[in-house]
């Protein structure tokens, strides 16, 4: 080793020995990390026209909003998430999210888009995006636990997996020792919970500090996550739980609990982080809701944090 270089690994060993030092750098780093949001909400009631949807708070949710709510967080890539347009526009909406992707003034690498998987159709839909770069999967929501054993759903699900093509979903806590049994039917297919799979924060909080009845009873919920989380191929996205219920302060203290168990659960390779924008706007803007989630996993891992803000997706989505 010449001198240059044992100056330089000097340095930063006497560094690295003074108390406190890497704890520091850490959370320095925190706020340098890339954010890749796999929960891209775009209500562009220009392209798509009124009173198909309602955000929470009023206005147009656009890629131009979109850019403008995450100036401050160092966005680097998102995927588009499919918004409820009518049935009837669902082909036009997954277009329009493939153009959003081929645009690189803006960050969109990737889209899920709405497919019915009780369709007749759903083959020869689905098909047509096989070998787009763009296309990664859809979310498509369950009316009843019966839903998870029809064999129709079954045969489409396993054809997203054939198509290398994933399923996200969001369902009630209830739902979940059913949606796992569904997942081990279909092994070849990725999965992605959603929105903490519905964790309602004041099931972990003292009674006395809410308003309220929690939906759903916390080591019932933790059981239930645990059972989902023994299937390999499924991930959960860390969002949606800032807005799941009111009646106490969204902050750091009342949120860490249900993600705690969702990172815990999951374990690192196997969380993203999401933002569910505009949807998150009920209870805090984009921004801080990165902060608050920062603020949570901040003692944890800085190479586990940065696979639940950018590299597990990057992974995932290939993008």
């Amino acid at each position: 080793m010449n001198r240059k270089k044992f100056l330089a690994t000097s340095s930063v060993l006497a560094i690295a020995s003074i108390k406190g030092s890497s704890e520091l750098y850490a959370s320095h780093s925190v706020n340098k990390i890339p954010i890749v949001d796999t929960h891209q909400h775009l209500a562009d009631l220009t392209r798509f026209g009124p009173g198909w949807t309602s955000p929470p708070v009023p206005g147009q949710y656009d890629i131009k909003a979109y850019l403008e709510a995450t100036r401050n967080v160092n966005m680097v890539k998102s995927v588009y998430m499919e918004v409820g347009v009518p049935a009837a526009r669902r082909h036009e909406e997954a277009l329009y999210a493939i153009e959003l992707c081929k645009d690189a003034r803006n960050p969109t690498r990737g889209a899920i888009i709405s497919v019915d998987l009780k369709s007749p159709e759903f083959e020869t839909y689905i098909s047509q995006f096989k070998d787009s770069p763009y296309i990664k999967g859809i979310r498509s929501g369950f009316s009843s636990t019966a839903d998870m054993k029809n064999p129709l759903i079954i045969k489409n699900i396993n054809l997203l997996g054939e198509l290398h093509m994933s399923l996200d979903f969001e369902i009630s806590p209830a739902w979940l020792l059913s949606m796992a049994k569904l997942i081990k039917t279909c092994p070849g297919t990725k999965f992605l919970i959603n929105h903490c799979g519905n964790a309602d924060p004041r099931a972990f909080l003292d009674p006395s500090s809410i308003s309220g009845k929690p939906n759903h009873d916390a080591n019932e919920w933790i059981a239930a996550m645990k059972t989902v989380a023994e299937n390999e191929n499924v991930v959960c996205k860390i969002s949606g739980i800032i807005s799941t219920s009111s009646g106490y302060p969204k902050t750091a203290k009342t949120l860490a609990p249900g993600i705690n168990h969702c990172l815990d659960i999951f374990g690192p390779d196997r969380v993203m982080f999401a933002s569910d924008w505009p949807w998150c706007l009920k209870s805090n803007k984009l921004e801080e809701w990165v902060n608050i989630l920062k603020e949570i996993v901040k003692d944890r891992p800085f190479k586990d944090q940065k696979k639940m803000f950018h590299d597990n997706a990057i992974k995932f989505y290939s993008i």
